[in-house]
């Protein structure tokens, strides 16, 4: 599932381990993101002690599509990941795998979690996941090259897991749920904003077309990180303000969304690249600390 290709996704390389490989199509550390994402999803939308079973299936399914976007996407841009320094030792462009195993473990994994959660949690949980592969590989992967505003379309996948996680808890969607598909869904846009001019150049040689969102001297960037950091502190606050959070929720929100933006502030004497750093290692820091002031703020 989504999530633009960062600095996350490096590539896992040890020579001739082919579950290494296998491994690496996965994109691992952004599969990771997305079960504790699931997670969040689960336990906001529960009442009382959590369904360690139904949980339990949740973030599996949840995993296997994610997976499975991942490989398919992979498979589907093995060409211009040849000609990125960063993706060049991934298992296909570096010819360790035939495209056609990508292909193949790339679908078992997307199919298999779409039937994984229809059959454990409940439909509504396969159905997201489905559209979350739709959005990723057949919307998402292609305007790559066409438009940087493939990113706002990105982020409807890479958000989906909260919505994936809330339903498999309650079997249905709520405000609540909505509330934290939004704060997923902005957050990646600063963060990936920052990552398409880090690396920049990476892109270019592979033509995918990000000049067109972030410009070619950075100005479009520096005025629309500032401006979705506003956009994700007013969403973040959501959750109190719908009553699926306690009051000391909004302070904390309140102060790290501040934080965020503060980074998002282009200083004066900080290089292009100096402040796409900070907003990207920022970002890194923001949603896991927000993610867990919800839960911990929740009320049961």
């Amino acid at each position: 599932m989504k999530s633009v290709e960062s600095a996350q996704s490096i590539s896992i390389s040890v020579p001739g381990s082919r579950f290494a490989d296998y491994l690496t199509l996965t994109k691992p550390r952004i599969a990771a993101l997305v079960v504790f994402s699931t997670y969040v999803g689960f336990a906001m939308s529960s009442t009382g002690a959590l369904a360690v079973a139904s949980l339990i299936h949740a973030l599996i399914g949840t995993a296997m599509v994610a997976a499975g976007g991942a490989a398919l996407n992979q498979y589907l841009e093995r060409a211009w990941d040849a000609r990125m320094r960063r993706t060049l030792d991934r298992p296909l462009p570096a010819g360790r795998m035939e495209p056609s195993a990508a292909l193949a473990f790339g679908l078992v994994l997307s199919v298999g979690g779409w039937i994984y959660l229809a059959a454990f949690t409940n439909l509504l949980t396969a159905l997201l996941g489905l559209a979350a592969n739709v959005t990723y590989v057949l919307i998402y992967t292609p305007l790559k090259r066409v438009t940087g505003w493939c990113i706002p379309v990105g982020a409807v996948a890479g958000a989906m897991p909260t919505l994936m996680g809330w339903a498999a808890a309650q079997g249905e969607l709520s405000f609540g749920a909505f509330a934290l598909f939004g704060i997923l869904y902005i957050w990646q846009l600063p963060h990936f904003i920052a990552i398409a001019w880090l690396y920049r150049e990476d892109y270019a040689n592979a033509g995918f077309a990000m000049s067109s969102l972030i410009g070619t001297d950075g100005r479009a960037a520096i005025w629309q990180i500032p401006i979705y950091a506003v956009f994700l502190g007013l969403v973040a606050a959501s959750p109190a303000l719908l009553g699926v959070t306690g009051g000391m929720y909004l302070i904390g929100s309140t102060i790290m969304s501040a934080g965020f933006l503060l980074s998002g502030l282009r200083l004066g004497g900080t290089d292009m690249t100096g402040y796409a750093r900070r907003v990207f290692r920022a970002s890194l820091v923001y949603l896991p600390l927000l993610l867990i002031w919800i839960m911990f703020t929740r009320v049961h």
